[in-house]
């Protein structure tokens, strides 16, 4: 994921600021929310 790439690129060379690191990984929370929801609709819910 580029997102993470970027935020461990940012932590590693200690260039990004604090505030880019907290944007980036809010991104990166958003997008793992958006997977969950797209694969929550693929996968049918079955009822034991």
């Amino acid at each position: 994921m580029i997102t993470l790439d970027a935020i461990h690129a940012l932590e590693d060379t200690g260039r990004g600021d604090q505030l880019t690191q907290r944007r980036l990984k809010k991104q990166k929370l958003q997008l793992r929310d958006q997977i969950q929801q797209i694969e929550d609709r693929l996968t049918p819910d079955i009822i034991a």
